[in-house]
């Protein structure tokens, strides 16, 4: 029975994981860790807990992620406890015997004119996007680190970037959580409110993509069953849509009404985002949940972690 440790269990992504670990037909002995018990900052104690437990597989979903204000407002924050995280995990991986260890990134560390679609090949070609440089460099760090250490070591270490992730145990606060989440609690609060108009940041161009955090938990567990992964492999659906026209399929969704309008007085971010998906599909992975179906389930699992007052604010 493989032994698979995921870090940033409690969080959407390693959630969604979990689930994906205990549907997928295998028998994993799975290890996790909360904040308030493995400081994964901390390198002594990551290295004493994977020198003790002896997992097989690593799985890496911690990190500390937020939004443009969120990225905007904590740089320094978001490159320090990412760098740690990444660097300690990685190292102590190696350093215990760990058979294979699947990084998680983002899209983000991509230039922020790259050319779209979004190739893995364009990694580091150009200069970032400002408003969440700080946390690119982490993960661009994270990423370089698996490369390395595969290509001077020989262990399989490598890197997944998924795009913009949504779905259940997302990060609900107004103002530090991702445009998706934000928009559901707003127009939920103005349906509820009566308000007459509900306001989005930005312009409302800017194109972005989006994929249902169950979707890259399959992409992750398939990507593990790969004798010869690629190093750094995108994970996304390959389509988008405008900030504006996402806010009216959300608005749609809650029942909400009223009039949509923009505030250019906040900052856009990138202009386009979106991935270019053919390696991962060479390898026989595609999404399986659509943007209107992800977000309706998206909406239940809110309302529903609303009546038990467990929504996630952080």
């Amino acid at each position: 029975m493989p032994r698979v440790f995921v870090s940033g269990h409690g969080g959407m992504v390693g959630s969604a994981i979990l689930r994906a670990l205990a549907s997928s037909g295998k028998e994993w002995q799975v290890v996790t860790k909360s904040r308030t018990e493995l400081d994964l900052c901390n390198q002594g104690a990551v290295d004493d807990f994977i020198r003790k437990e002896r997992p097989e597989f690593i799985v890496n979903a911690a990190g500390k992620v937020g939004g443009i204000h969120a990225n905007n407002t904590y740089p320094a924050e978001f490159i320090r406890e990412n760098l740690l995280i990444n660097a300690n995990l990685i190292h102590s991986a190696w350093k215990h015997g760990v058979v294979r260890f699947l990084n998680l990134g983002s899209s983000c560390i991509y230039p922020r004119d790259a050319e779209q679609p979004l190739r893995e090949e364009c990694l580091l070609s150009g200069p970032l996007e400002p408003t969440n440089s700080a946390y690119a460099l982490a993960k661009i760090a994270g990423l370089e680190m698996c490369r390395h250490y595969r290509a001077q070591y020989g262990v399989l270490f490598h890197s997944a970037m998924p795009t913009n992730l949504y779905g259940p145990g997302d990060n609900y606060h107004p103002e530090h959580s991702h445009v998706l989440p934000a928009l559901i609690r707003r127009f939920h609060e103005a349906k509820t409110q009566n308000l007459p108009e509900v306001v989005i940041w930005g312009s409302g161009e800017p194109r972005r993509e989006f994929l249902h955090v169950d979707d890259l938990a399959t992409a992750l567990l398939h990507l593990v069953d790969l004798e010869d992964p690629p190093n750094l492999v995108n994970v996304g659906t390959g389509s988008d849509l405008t900030i504006r026209e996402l806010a009216e399929v959300i608005a749609q969704t809650v029942g909400y009404s009223g009039k949509i309008s923009v505030d250019p007085s906040r900052p856009d971010g990138t202009p386009v985002k979106r991935t270019d998906t053919r390696l991962i599909e060479s390898t026989g992975w595609q999404p399986a949940i659509g943007l209107p179906e992800g977000i309706q389930r998206t909406y239940q699992d809110f309302l529903s972690e609303t009546k038990l007052n467990l929504l996630r604010e952080v």
